[in-house]
């Protein structure tokens, strides 16, 4: 037993990387324990994997904190070494960072919510999850027309609300501006349509306009931007073509496609119910002239 004490008393390397492997085997022991009882003590698989990871993170993080104590000679060089590991650390896992970050922001200056409409790095979407990380929406667009949902669900970092526009579709102002052209042909009654489309715009939209006066006037108050039209209105220009009908229209930001349709549909019959009066104007050719051809006589020599 003296032999075995002396013999340690020389061999303070020994003992210390003895005490450290004993260190390692008892930590890396717990790790396997703990995740064991998780994986029989948890219901729910996502979060077991969520707890066992975390588990494993904490635990290899405690194993290097251990093996720099160990290993640096003393608190100085300990101290450097753990700022070197943060620093390291911070390097590596900037983009974690940023995304918990950018959850906290997101958060705290109500940037967007789930239920919200918003266009991020050229992705437009329904938010239907805000987590610590990524921000999940249900894309609307790409290969599909209008405002329709493509079926995709995209997972964006957090991190993207430092780096470039958010465009938020229904925070503080739920309605967006629409419009579209009506060519009307030349030598139509452009007073009756005028009218036509004036008053099917006004009775169509009527709920959409007084839904966005108090909105719109809480905008104004809150932010340094001058009062708008949210009313229909018309601007006429006469082209090479037609006259050119341009509708302009405030509508609710998830009823675009539709309210356009229908203005669309109502309008079309209306014109057609005027017996002439009003025509629609299309692209078309006329012929002016066809130059006269005369075959060539194949009997002369």
């Amino acid at each position: 037993m003296d032999f075995v004490k002396e013999w340690l008393d020389n061999q303070p390397v020994m003992v210390s990387l003895l005490k450290y492997l004993l260190w390692v085997v008892f930590v890396l022991g717990l790790i396997q324990f703990l995740r064991r009882l998780l994986k029989r003590n948890l219901p729910s698989s996502t979060t077991r994997y969520k707890s066992q990871k975390g588990i494993e993170v904490i635990g290899y993080f405690i194993l290097i904190i251990l093996t720099l104590s160990y290993f640096t000679g003393n608190i100085k060089d300990f101290t450097l070494a753990i700022g070197l590991l943060t620093a390291g650390i911070t390097i590596t896992l900037q983009e974690l960072i940023l995304s918990i970050a950018g959850s906290i922001y997101i958060f705290v200056v109500k940037v967007y919510k789930p239920g919200d409409r918003i266009e991020i790095n050229n992705i437009k979407g329904d938010v239907i999850d805000v987590d610590s990380i990524y921000t999940t929406m249900m894309e609307i667009g790409e290969w599909v027309s209008s405002d329709n949902y493509s079926g995709r669900i995209v997972k964006l970092s957090n991190a993207f609300v430092f780096k470039g526009a958010i465009y938020n579709y229904s925070r503080d102002f739920p309605f967006i501006w629409d419009e579209f052209n009506i060519p009307v042909r030349y030598g139509s009654d452009i007073e009756l349509a005028k009218k036509l489309v004036i008053d099917i715009a006004q009775d169509t939209l009527s709920d959409y306009v007084e839904q966005s006066k108090a909105k719109w006037k809480h905008v104004v108050d809150k932010y340094y931007i001058e009062n708008a039209e949210v009313a229909p209105t018309l601007a006429i220009t006469l082209t090479d073509n037609w006259i050119n009908f341009n509708l302009r229209y405030i509508v609710d930001y998830k009823r675009r496609r539709g309210t356009k349709h229908l203005l669309n549909e109502r309008i079309g019959k209306a014109v057609a119910g005027t017996n002439g009066k009003v025509e629609l104007a299309s692209t078309t050719l006329e012929i002016i002239r066809i130059p006269g051809t005369k075959p060539e006589d194949k009997t002369k020599s």
